[in-house]
């Protein structure tokens, strides 16, 4: 359904600490095996370790992983060695000032950036799925300083795409809250996402979505 309505890009979350959207090992390789040519596949990884990342890739053959936790660069850049045909994105979480700095560290090794709205200091870690928005001045300002693509996530929804894309003109977007109904994908609600992305911008979206929507 999200390939049919225009995604760009699935995104694949595997386990994380707290959050929607996990699904199974199996499940994962099951899914990225029948995407089409053309549609990024996404792993969203709460591990630290390259190694263990590294293991996921091959076993589930995504094309991209996005690195939810707050990863050094040497990690990055670790996994690009190991993985040179995957696209590594490392995970902002915008929480402060704090997150511009961590930006451009991160865009030094990273293909890519994506901001969101979760909190990796709390007990229970929040990577992602919080369905808050965050500061999107500050976003911008991450989006004009690093010389990296810059994905927007955190509390999109139908009702606040365009604000936040003329506000920070990211590369792409993320979505996974904010187009599900009773915990599913709702189609309405992510046709009225895409379409509300398009019309105004007269662009070629970059949008994903699945367990997390690109």
């Amino acid at each position: 359904m999200a390939i049919r309505l225009g995604a760009d890009a699935i995104g694949l979350v595997s386990f994380m600490p707290s959050g929607p959207g996990v699904i199974p090992d199996d499940r994962i390789a099951e899914i990225v095996s029948s995407v089409p040519p053309g549609v990024s596949t996404f792993l969203l990884t709460s591990r630290r370790d390259p190694e263990t990342i590294i293991d996921q890739q091959k076993r589930f053959g995504v094309d991209t992983v996005q690195l939810c936790d707050e990863l050094p660069p040497e990690t990055a850049m670790q996994l690009r060695s190991a993985l040179p045909r995957v696209t590594i994105v490392q995970v902002i979480h915008v929480v402060g000032e704090e997150a511009l700095l961590a930006a451009r560290r991160s865009a030094r090794a990273a293909h890519a950036l994506l901001l969101d709205s979760g909190n990796p200091a709390k007990t229970v870690k929040e990577l992602g799925g919080t369905g808050r928005i965050h500061d999107w001045d500050l976003s911008r300002r991450i989006r004009d300083e690093v010389e990296v693509p810059v994905y927007l996530a955190g509390g999109l929804s139908p009702d606040n795409i365009v604000d936040a894309v003329s506000r920070v003109r990211p590369f792409g977007v993320d979505v996974c809250s904010g187009l599900r109904t009773g915990g599913a994908l709702d189609e309405e609600l992510l046709r009225k996402f895409v379409d509300k992305l398009e019309s105004p911008f007269g662009v070629e979206r970059n949008a994903a979505t699945g367990g997390s929507e690109k």
